[in-house]
């Protein structure tokens, strides 16, 4: 049985750098369910790279730091593409190049690059493909599990991701006034990603993270997929303007007894 009810459709995938890529694992669920994928990738070299892993998928080429490259993809898929049912906006950069350093040590430029690549990339991606949406399609894009815990490491790309959270509804309320596109983000605890081993000290965070969640076990890259696949799907009709966490518990399970015996050595 087709659960998701999403084979033959045509959905749209930001984001897919090489197999550690949420983007990735998002495009695998989906063609697994028999959807037709199209990717938009960075550089020429994902190109080459997405070509090997979705051979059968369109693949295209953009940076979402250029407006025009954006109206540009828009254009050049409509002639193939002319209805889409669903994107995926699985984009997010932060420049470490200067290591870890305290947040109010954080260059100006650094921010506002974060913000146009992972945040404001989601605003001009749904207004220049706004014409190709069918009128109930459903935008989805990758968050964080929470904002609110400051994790050094991190640094700006919390407030970021706020952003990205606080955008998800304004998208939804915008187009509400013309069609019924859902706009939700699945907001995920850590993962090991690539994208994630750029981060300075994040492996020692991941690992506190896994011992706080519920189970004992991280979280699954393959999970956060099936999130976005389901809301993807017609079964997530009713949920619009919101962000799912998927964290297998972590949120709620910050005093550990295990992991507070650990902290206070009293083992």
């Amino acid at each position: 049985m087709d659960f998701l009810g999403i084979a033959g459709r045509t959905f749209l995938v930001f984001g897919v750098a090489n197999k550690k890529s949420v983007a990735y694992a998002v495009a695998r669920v989906l063609v697994e369910s028999k959807a037709n994928v199209i990717h938009a990738v960075q550089a020429e070299q994902h190109r080459d790279m997405v070509a090997r892993l979705f051979p059968d998928s369109d693949i295209y080429i953009c940076d979402v730091e250029k407006e025009e490259d954006i109206l540009g993809l828009a254009t050049d898929i409509s002639k193939k593409h002319p209805l889409l049912h669903g994107i995926v906006h699985s984009i997010a950069f932060a420049n470490y190049e200067d290591g870890l350093r305290p947040f109010h040590e954080t260059k100006r430029h650094h921010f506002l690059q974060s913000v146009d690549i992972s945040c404001f990339s989601l605003i001009s991606i749904s207004n220049a493909f706004k014409d190709l949406l069918d009128r109930k399609a459903a935008v989805v894009t990758i968050s964080i599990s929470t904002n609110r815990m400051a994790a050094e490491p991190y640094g700006w790309m919390a407030p970021v991701k706020a952003a990205l959270d606080s955008t998800v509804c304004f998208l939804a309320k915008s187009f509400s006034a013309f069609s019924e596109i859902r706009f939700n983000s699945v907001n995920a605890g850590l993962l090991k990603t690539s994208a994630s081993a750029g981060i300075p000290g994040y492996i020692d965070y991941f690992l506190f993270a896994e011992q706080v969640t519920l189970r004992k076990k991280a979280l699954a890259t393959e999970e956060v997929a099936n999130a976005a696949a389901f809301l993807l799907s017609d079964r997530a009709s009713g949920i619009n303007a919101q962000g799912i966490v998927v964290d297998a518990g972590m949120s709620t399970n910050y005093f550990d007894k295990d992991v507070i015996k650990k902290a206070v050595k009293l083992e």
